[in-house]
């Protein structure tokens, strides 16, 4: 799996399917190499330049989750990709004539040889109701959880974790207490823009997730990393 940070919560995940029965090897001439976005919001601009897209997966309505103009960009760079959401994301959509497939809480399916599973249904708590939009965690390929806006526990293992970090629903605390739950044993930071500004925010995670097994890493926007 090859994880790219393009910002934020957009990232492009490319999951190889070996062309050989015997499962071949990673990212080489033969295999089919699907590649994954999500959130494209309006805290990020590079999603607008990537191609060869096969799947949108967006996790709720939020515009640093999902911008429509930009999904609209996206959509025009890569027209066979599949847009994957929730019905909340997707009562938006429908009003702009997109098209989209549902994949919701329990549930899955497999598009182009990756697995695909939707765990949550609530945004993460502001106060009260205040923001609490459907929100849906994706599983990808039954290794990577990226979770949204919200601390989900998809109740199986998890071996690479796209954290959250700042967000006016969220403490470092219960970002930390969040990762060792899982116990991925790597995590890496999203949901994050504002530590632009606020780079000590990282220290709890640099500080505690380690002694407890979890390597944690922070992705330099557009560097490719094989996990």
């Amino acid at each position: 799996m090859r994880i790219t940070k393009l910002g934020h919560c957009c990232l492009i995940v490319e999951i190889t399917t070996p062309a050989s029965e015997d499962g071949g090897t990673p990212f080489v001439k033969g295999d089919k190499r699907v590649r994954i976005m999500t959130d494209p919001g309006t805290f990020t601009t590079a999603q607008n330049e990537q191609k060869n897209i096969d799947i949108i997966l967006i996790t709720h309505e939020h515009q640093d989750h999902l911008h429509v103009d930009s999904l609209k960009t996206v959509l025009r760079n890569n027209p066979t990709a599949k847009v994957i959401t929730n019905c909340g994301v997707g009562a938006i959509l429908e009003r702009e004539g997109i098209p989209y497939e549902l994949l919701e809480d329990k549930q899955s399916k497999t598009i182009a040889g990756v697995l695909l599973e939707g765990f949550g249904e609530k945004h993460g708590v502001i106060y009260q109701e205040l923001g609490q939009v459907v929100n849906t965690g994706y599983f990808i390929a039954g290794r990577f959880f990226y979770p949204g806006d919200a601390l989900y526990d998809p109740q199986k293992t998890v071996e690479i974790l796209a954290l959250p970090l700042v967000g006016p629903w969220l403490k470092s605390s219960e970002a930390v207490d969040y990762a060792k739950k899982l116990k991925p044993k790597i995590a890496f930071p999203v949901h994050d823009m504002l530590l632009t500004y606020t780079k000590p925010f990282l220290g709890p995670m640099e500080k505690f997730l380690p002694p407890a097994g979890i390597e944690f890493k922070v992705l330099e926007l557009g560097k490719k990393y094989d996990f």
